[in-house]
């Protein structure tokens, strides 16, 4: 198997055991757990997986004094982002969240043009346009039921506060850190918001039923772990456009995981809200490539120099 053919399967290895978020989370709800405490022992229990990951790797736990305040900051965006989704599962069916999601690469772009001067071009509005159209599509199913509005805003805000973290990682000295040590960092301070609010005197719900334990450990195994070294893996072999495209299946494994074992409802204008969306974003990120490509092919047709007679 060639390199190429690895990086493809590890990008899609990665977004789809990111998809498996709703798999894990929806039956822990169900026995009467909450947002909150489902993400306080997703997050305990992936920091020792990435600890071992670091320990694994031969790197050092060390951070300097000034990465200390962007890492807190940085956790503080990725905890907001996980429970604001997770909450959102409480309103809207979980394929449909997961879609709604994958418009923070959107997000990411307008962020970069409105505070670092980046130039948007036409092509990125029009995608972004049809991104809100499918988003339209979402908010009101085929039988005229809208979706909650409550359900739409913690998406928007989890996907938000998911951009800002990647323009605020990218934009500041973590991005010097290996990934591996940004993500330990961030899991601990994103922990620590949730140890706060469980002080604070919101309830920690201990799983009743010992199969639910592992429910919690494969949301610290496949959606953070796994997806994480998987994406590491594919950056590493294909580079990130087209591993960032393959996270396009991330909406669509979470879809089929609520349809198939949830039950939940698929209907045409379902599906093309969904195929609108992930259509828009995928070409946003794949934009640079079909812009070389395409040069590529028009070189394989040179323009006919005339001879003047």
């Amino acid at each position: 198997m060639n390199t190429k053919a690895k990086g493809y399967i590890y990008g899609a290895v990665a977004a789809a055991t990111y998809g498996m978020n709703p798999l894990f989370a929806l039956p822990l709800y169900e026995n009467g757990m909450n947002a909150n405490s489902v993400l306080f022992f997703r997050y305990l229990f992936a920091i020792p997986i990435l600890a071992i990951m670091i320990k694994s790797r031969g790197r050092s736990f060390a951070v300097h004094k000034a990465d200390i305040f962007p890492l807190a900051v940085m956790g503080l965006l990725v905890a907001i982002s996980s429970l604001a989704l997770f909450l959102s599962y409480n309103y809207m069916d979980a394929g449909v969240a997961s879609t709604i999601l994958f418009v923070y690469p959107i997000m990411v772009a307008v962020i970069m043009a409105l505070f670092f001067k980046e130039k948007i071009s036409w092509f990125t509005v029009l995608c972004i346009l049809i991104a809100l159209g499918g988003i339209a599509m979402l908010y009101q199913g085929d039988n005229g039921v809208t979706l909650d509005p409550i359900g739409i805003l913690f998406v928007m805000i989890s996907s938000l506060s998911y951009a800002c973290y990647i323009v605020g990682v990218n934009q500041t000295r973590l991005k010097e850190m290996a990934t591996v040590q940004v993500t330990f960092y961030v899991l601990i301070f994103g922990l620590s918001v949730f140890v706060a609010m469980i002080l604070a005197g919101n309830q920690l719900i201990i799983p009743s039923k010992w199969f639910l334990w592992g429910n919690i450990v494969a949301l610290a195994l496949f959606p953070t772990a796994i997806s994480f070294v998987s994406t590491t893996k594919a950056i590493q072999y294909i580079g990130s456009t087209p591993t960032a495209i393959l996270g396009a299946l991330e909406p669509v494994t979470a879809v089929i995981f609520g349809v198939t074992i949830f039950g939940e409802a698929f209907t045409p204008k379902l599906a093309t809200g969904i195929v609108m969306i992930i259509f828009s974003v995928t070409m946003i990120i794949a934009k640079g490539n079909i812009t070389t490509q395409m040069l590529r092919f028009r070189k394989l047709f040179p323009k006919l120099i005339r001879r003047h007679k």
